[in-house]
């Protein structure tokens, strides 16, 4: 029996594979051999539109009252009375009396001062009557000089003592009335000192009060803001300086919020050195009154608002996300053609999220809003415009406060 060769097998095996293997190769596709192209980065974009702009400052402030005094005795004595509304947060009428001081030694003092001026003007009348026949007796040529000149000196002497004696009147008169203790103006009671019976000295505080017809805060104003608002600056040969900016003053009262309208009326004179903030003072008027929201608490004094400031109004402005702006001053404008064009432009005012632009831009044109890796002058994009955002541009402002 003749023997198989081991070899053959092997060989057919390999054989077979690569006749599988070319066949395989033979089926394949050929591969696309079309030159790749390069697609234009999408960016965000939005259409500009200039519109008129109200420009307004936010600060903050503490409402203080026009006028406060601390109000005194000016004459000694016990106190007989004391007004009801003498009490802290009490309301006071204009020459409203607070305190009653005894006052029978200052009746007694008027009475004694007018009996004198009484015997003063008794006084002048005899002199002026001696004076006169005096006269008379020189021209007869039967007086003596002497005696005329006494009688002229009696006449001022006495004419003195009659004044000084109109000033004692006078003066008790005045001291008669200060046995009341009066308030100048409108006000509240801030704090109450004496009561009934008390004894006071002359200078003796009686109360503190404040006035109410209006009510100032102090609004500290940075430096690069006060470019936005026309600010009342006094000058020294000035008549009077025009009415300033309205202001909306905000504060939250029993878990509501609540809004006053004021005027700023005046700057202070000095320009803050440690913060650069120029003060203005708004004033409120009636600031106790209801208003004509009857749920609306007073302003009182010491309650801490916030304030926007009313400024300048500018004609053409417009209003960009922050994230328009490339660098300082350039945005990245698309033209017609889908191609890039980094413009500089005249930022007006900066906000945290929007900006203010017054020049370099036309109505219609677009602006990239959205980030970019790489942004360089006439490259193509394509541009997906985005709605404008809910942020108004005439609602916008810086924010003043000191540190």
């Amino acid at each position: 029996m003749k023997t198989k060769n081991p070899v053959a097998l092997p060989l057919a095996i390999l054989a077979f594979g690569g006749v599988a293997t070319v066949g395989l190769v033979a089926a394949t596709p050929s591969p696309d051999t079309r030159k790749p192209q390069h697609e234009a980065p999408a960016v965000r974009a939005i259409r500009v539109e200039p519109r008129p702009v109200t420009l307004r400052v936010r600060t903050q402030g503490t409402v203080v009252p026009r006028t406060e005094s601390e109000l005194v005795a000016e004459v000694s004595g016990r106190i007989l009375e004391v007004s009801p509304s003498l009490a802290s947060g009490g309301f006071l009428e204009p020459d409203e009396v607070l305190v009653t001081i005894d006052p029978s030694d200052y009746e007694i003092a008027l009475e004694r001062a007018r009996a004198s001026r009484a015997r003063a003007e008794s006084q002048v009348g005899l002199a002026r009557t001696a004076r006169k026949r005096q006269e008379r007796l020189a021209k007869r040529k039967v007086g003596s000089p002497k005696d005329l000149d006494a009688a002229r000196n009696a006449e001022r002497v006495a004419e003195a003592d009659l004044r000084v004696a109109r000033a004692a009147v006078t003066q008790a008169e005045r001291d008669l009335d200060r046995t009341r203790v009066r308030v100048p103006y409108a006000g509240r009671v801030r704090e109450k000192k004496v009561d009934v019976g008390q004894y006071v000295n002359r200078g003796t505080p009686v109360a503190r009060v404040y006035a109410v017809d209006w009510a100032e805060v102090r609004l500290p104003i940075p430096d690069r803001d006060a470019a936005f608002l026309d600010l009342p600056i006094d000058y020294r040969d000035d008549e009077g300086a025009a009415p300033g900016p309205l202001v909306e003053l905000r504060a939250r009262y029993a878990g509501r919020e609540h809004r006053w309208t004021g005027r700023i009326v005046r700057t202070e004179g000095e320009l803050d050195p440690r913060t650069r903030m120029i003060h203005a003072v708004a004033r409120v008027e009636d600031p106790y009154a209801r208003g004509e929201d009857p749920d609306r608490p007073p302003l009182a004094v010491g309650l801490f608002v916030d304030a926007e400031i009313q400024g300048r109004e500018r004609a053409e402005v417009v209003s960009l996300p922050r994230e328009a702006l490339r660098g300082s001053d350039r945005v990245a404008v698309v033209d017609q053609d889908g191609r890039l064009e980094l413009r500089p432009v005249e930022v007006l005012r900066r906000h945290r999220e929007r900006i203010l632009l017054s020049a370099g831009l036309q109505a219609g044109e677009r602006v990239v809003t959205g980030p970019m890796a790489v942004a360089v002058d006439g490259m193509r994009v394509r541009a997906f415009e985005a709605p404008p955002g809910p942020a108004r541009p005439d609602s916008l402002a810086s924010r003043g406060s000191e540190p």
